[in-house]
């Protein structure tokens, strides 16, 4: 992928936004304090010369405890995806991968944790394999605003699709405009029309095409 395809000016708009909003931990964990968009494969251009942000100390102490839980308990979906959290907050994408895959495959209707696994494909550089784990996520729960905030991400940063990003945020909008979710797609939406108004019209009103590679029904 080429991120600096990607308009500076949207790209400095959107960051702020975006903070905390492309994140796993669904399961009623709190967010990372640390801005994960920064830390992503497809981060947004325009940080260079900045110093990195430090990564996360991985749990080890935790992840071993909860591994001889899961190790006592096979059949255990929920250890497996604390486990991928785990991971997930020491930035440890493909073991958080590989822990929320084997959570999935105990419990494959869990949506919080299919759209968790998407977002850990995103920051291991697999934007493709992010959006059709999110379009599981949406064949589970066909409105689950937090999945289709991240589809318009990886849209945008993933796949410089800025129209594909600004139309599936504008159906978060649609469906859901009071909650934090519709909110925060109404300031990304506005954020993109403003730098590039060729992708549609104000948020609020009808979408300006339908979504692309992966969007919600």
């Amino acid at each position: 992928m080429t991120k600096d395809s990607v308009a500076l000016g949207v790209a400095g708009v959107l960051f702020g936004f975006l903070t905390g909003w492309i994140i796993g931990a669904q399961q009623g964990r709190p967010a990372p304090t640390a801005a994960p968009v920064a830390a992503a494969p497809a981060a947004v251009p325009g940080g260079q010369g900045t110093a990195p942000a430090e990564a996360p100390k991985l749990d080890q102490a935790k992840i071993d405890g909860l591994r001889k839980r899961a190790a006592d308990n096979p059949n255990d979906a929920s250890v497996r995806a604390e486990i991928g959290n785990a991971y997930f907050d020491g930035e440890r994408y493909p073991e958080a991968i590989t822990w929320y895959e084997a959570s999935l495959g105990l419990e494959p209707k869990n949506v919080d944790v299919s759209t968790d696994l998407g977002v850990s494909y995103y920051y291991a550089n697999q934007a493709d394999r992010a959006l059709a784990q999110f379009e599981r996520s949406l064949q589970i729960a066909p409105k689950h605003t937090k999945t289709m905030l991240n589809i318009g991400v990886v849209r945008a940063f993933g796949k410089q699709d800025l129209t594909g990003a600004a139309s599936i945020w504008q159906q978060v909008v649609d469906i859901a405009p009071e909650s934090a979710e519709g909110k925060a797609a109404k300031r990304m939406i506005e954020a993109v029309r403003s730098a590039h108004p060729e992708t549609g019209g104000p948020a609020g009103g009808a979408p300006a095409a339908k979504p692309q590679e992966g969007g919600a029904p």
